[in-house]
């Protein structure tokens, strides 16, 4: 099935995997509403709502820039009310606003454990609350959250507890909302990369621009993505889901063509996923 026509409200989409799904949607000439916070170019970040609404038109889809911090319930109520009646309603709500912060607890002061939390297990809380009314009536309504698999290895405990809670409160909360929505006919999933994905986040947060050598483009978490939401399977609902498995159930068997450099290195795993 095509997302043509169809309202998909992305949060974090002015740049990485929030874009690429919204390039992807664009494909079909879907309706995009890029809501993240980076209205204005950022130093050393490129890409901004406005920059990526540009991008999307000139793909066929129709876009909707909006500046918005997902910590503030209000200005996300707002945000969802306006979307709808820019576009006549809202189908699909992409959660994949995040923030990572790889501290233990001995030395993750309160405020970022604070701020991951807010930005990552809250925002998904209060964004699905406010779309609802209008996933209510949408014939094809979908919550896709960037979340993992939950995986109680202690390993993706022992080191950074706060972020593993953070991102496993996200996969929960599927779970949950996808029990809870599901008389609504909304379908709840999670999507997670079984590799490191090459965007600024990995770049600056986690290893350098050399540890993209070893990630993928985010090309194949919007293909993955796209397979998800214009699937009309009625149980795909409650599924924590890694993106190379639903490409694989798809068909796909050359998974070169998403390396994010032309590299011979070993692909990194990424984290809560098994080898």
């Amino acid at each position: 099935m095509s997302l043509h026509g169809m309202t998909i409200f992305i949060t974090g989409a002015s740049r990485g995997i929030g874009r690429e799904i919204a390039l992807r949607a664009a494909q079909d000439g879907a309706n995009i509403v890029i809501a993240a916070k980076s209205a204005t170019a950022h130093p050393k970040l490129s890409g901004t709502i406005h920059s990526v609404a540009e991008e999307i038109v000139a793909l066929g889809g129709q876009a909707l820039a909006l500046q918005l911090d997902v910590r503030d319930e209000q200005a996300v109520a707002a945000a969802m009310q306006q979307a709808a009646e820019h576009f006549g309603g809202i189908d699909i709500l992409i959660n994949n606003a995040g923030a990572i912060n790889l501290a233990g607890v001995e030395y993750l002061a309160p405020a970022k454990y604070d701020l991951i939390h807010q930005v990552n297990t809250r925002a998904v809380l209060v964004c699905s609350q406010a779309a609802l009314p209008y996933l209510k009536k949408s014939r094809n309504a979908h919550i896709l959250n960037l979340s993992p698999p939950l995986n109680l290895d202690a390993k993706w405990f022992a080191q950074y507890a706060p972020y593993t809670i953070s991102k496993y409160g996200m996969s929960m909360l599927t779970v949950g909302m996808s029990q809870e929505f599901k008389h609504y006919g909304i379908r709840v999933n999670s999507l997670w990369p079984r590799t490191i994905i090459a965007t600024a986040a990995i770049e600056f947060s986690l290893g350098g621009a050399e540890l993209l050598k070893r990630g993928r483009k985010p090309s194949i978490m919007a293909d993955a993505a796209h397979a998800m939401l214009s699937s009309q399977d009625p149980e795909l609902t409650g599924q924590l889901c890694i993106d190379e498995e639903i490409l694989t159930a798809q068909g796909m068997t050359d998974f070169e063509q998403y390396r994010s450099q032309d590299s011979t290195e070993q692909l990194m795993i990424d984290l809560f996923v098994n080898e």
